[in-house]
């Protein structure tokens, strides 16, 4: 009784409103984006270093990363009520107590990987998976791909383990979307909240689709022209600097855009009072 149902240009409005929102706060929603990025490319070049270290940097990175986007969420409702968006937002919810109810998220998406990793043994199976592997070896020193090593590549089970895959992943992504701002804002528990999230997004499927497929050709766009400027950084500072510059601005601006969207979604159909769209856009 608590999920609304919206319809499917509702997911057009969610990102639209991110947007927004990144467009009245370039600066304070960029600059809170930056930093997610300034530690992507951290663990980036971590790992040319040094594995050992790269997986300690990783697992920190793991650790952060549902506080540094529900600090991102709370900064998006500072600017849509007209407040400023600052650094210290990004750790918001650990000083109001909610670090390890977010941390929870981590589950579903843990979760998801093992049984995406049960199913690489299930549907393609030990022995598939070893021929597999040596016809790929075999494959990455051929101008002209050898129809015989082709052919040693399962290719129906490769494709039915990527569409389960993509099933298992949307199916855990349901679970955590609304699950941080409805954690943030309200007094829900991981679990209620993260059940909350799942039902409103299973009963708001097309709103989903087309928000995700919107997501996608909005990414796109933006990789086109971030790769652009990483390609005149890297003539006149090279390659690892064009790394760093790309994951910066595309953080920059992917980060804040996909919270506020979070954000707009969860007043759309688990906040509290009447739905609105984002001020300054027309739908």
């Amino acid at each position: 009784m608590d999920v609304r149902k919206v319809r499917p240009g509702a997911g057009a409005e969610w990102l639209l409103g991110g947007f927004v929102l990144l467009r009245r706060s370039p600066l304070g929603l960029g600059l809170l984006g930056a930093i997610f990025g300034v530690l992507a490319a951290a663990v980036a070049l971590v790992a040319t270093r040094s594995s050992q270290t790269f997986v300690v940097a990783e697992l920190v990175m793991l650790l952060l990363g549902p506080l540094l986007v529900a600090g991102m969420v709370y900064a998006a409702r500072e600017v849509d009520e007209g407040r400023a968006a600052t650094p210290g937002q990004l750790l918001q919810g650990l000083r109001e107590g909610k670090a390890s109810r977010l941390l929870a998220t981590l589950l579903p998406q843990i979760g998801a990987a093992l049984l995406i990793a049960l199913l690489v043994v299930v549907v393609i199976g030990p022995d598939n998976m070893q021929q597999m592997a040596q016809a790929m070896e075999k494959l990455q020193g051929q101008a002209n791909p050898d129809p015989e090593l082709m052919r040693q590549i399962p290719a129906g089970r490769v494709l039915l383990l990527v569409f389960l895959a993509i099933v298992i992943g949307v199916g855990a992504g349901f679970f955590t979307f609304l699950a941080v701002p409805d954690m943030m804002f309200t007094e829900h528990g991981a679990f209620a909240a993260m059940g909350r999230s799942f039902r409103a997004c299973v009963n708001n499927v097309p709103a989903l689709i087309v928000f995700y497929l919107l997501l996608m050709v909005s990414l796109v766009a933006l990789l086109f022209a971030v790769n652009i400027i990483g390609l005149v950084v890297r003539l006149l500072a090279g390659d690892q600097a064009m790394q760093v510059v790309v994951q910066v601005l595309l953080m920059a601006v992917l980060m804040p855009v996909l919270t506020g969207a979070m954000y707009h979604a969860w007043k759309s159909l688990l906040g509290v009072g009447a739905p609105r769209p984002p001020t300054g856009i027309e739908v």
